[in-house]
């Protein structure tokens, strides 16, 4: 459980690493000031079978998870800052841990206001994961690790922003760059890089857009979806990256949360159990935790 504890370390120094928003005596953000938003915990489920005589494994699992926004306002100007990650691992009965979360999604945009809703905006995104993925806990086989793959999206576009809790933006200019640095995986040519290769390049137009809303009393929602089509034969075909965060306080310490992820990419092939490639598909991610939260 090593790499759990230390996905955990790192997950929640990063809040202690953002400054806390200074607001003035009607409680205003201040210009210039830091502002500071996002929901930071750790989740838990066992389960213990003896002698169950219907069958199963006992199974202990845990996430940590991170969802942070950092935002500075100076005159016209706008830097945002969105963070989120996650790392969690799974151990079924006698068998190895396996890893059943792990994310690094890290966005930043500078924007010039036009009418201090509309920005004329730079954007760069960075997503990985930690650890190495592999396809069964007891071989040695693996089909991702840290920048294997990664993905860099650099873009320049127009952003709307009506407040803090929502944005859109479009870019008809960015640069999707995807990350095989592994060699074993270069080779094996995953992730739509050539074969042998470490680095692919695609320009095409991108869409990113971001909520947060208290959906009623100690119930709030953040939701986030990037599309990108590639300016090739491809054209009108989107990656999807969609994110669902749903954080229900149950009192100081504990709460419930709902985390779901959808990801589709026609460049990318699932990969069966036995390594076998059997053409992209709709991914998706659902994890229900309960846990010791923190609001801020």
């Amino acid at each position: 459980m090593k790499h759990f504890l230390h996905g955990i370390l790192f997950i929640l120094s990063g809040v202690s690493m953002m400054a806390q928003g200074v607001k003035d005596k009607h409680g205003r953000h201040e210009e210039k000031a830091w502002i500071l938003k996002g929901i930071s915990g750790i989740n838990f489920t066992q389960t213990a079978l003896s002698y169950w005589s219907m069958g199963g494994e006992s199974s202990l699992s845990g996430t940590a998870h991170l969802n942070a926004s950092l935002t500075h306002k100076s005159g016209r100007w706008l830097w945002q800052n969105n963070l989120s990650l996650e790392y969690g691992l799974t151990k079924t009965g006698s068998s190895t841990s396996q890893k059943s979360g792990d994310k690094i999604d890290l966005t930043s945009k500078l924007g010039y206001s036009i009418n201090n809703k509309w920005y004329y905006t730079g954007t760069v995104d960075f997503k990985s994961q930690f650890y190495k993925g592999k396809l069964h806990p007891k071989e040695g086989k693996y089909t991702s690790k840290f920048m294997s793959p990664g993905y860099l999206n650099i873009s320049a576009g127009i952003e709307y922003r009506p407040n803090n809790n929502y944005s859109i933006y479009f870019s008809p200019i960015a640069e999707n760059m995807t990350f095989v640095l592994d060699d074993y995986l270069s080779r094996l040519g995953y992730y739509g890089v050539k074969k042998g290769n470490k680095l692919r390049m695609e320009t095409g137009a991108y869409i990113k857009a971001r909520a947060e809303k208290d959906l009623m009393e100690n119930v709030k929602m953040i939701t986030k979806i990037d599309l990108f089509t590639a300016y090739n034969k491809s054209f009108g075909n989107f990656d999807i990256d969609w994110n669902v965060v749903i954080n229900m306080k149950i009192n100081k310490l504990l709460s419930a949360n709902i985390n779901t992820t959808l990801k589709y990419d026609d460049d990318v092939e699932y990969i069966d159990k036995e390594g076998n490639e059997q053409g992209p598909k709709i991914q998706f991610k659902e994890v229900l935790g309960i846990g010791f939260s923190f609001n801020f």
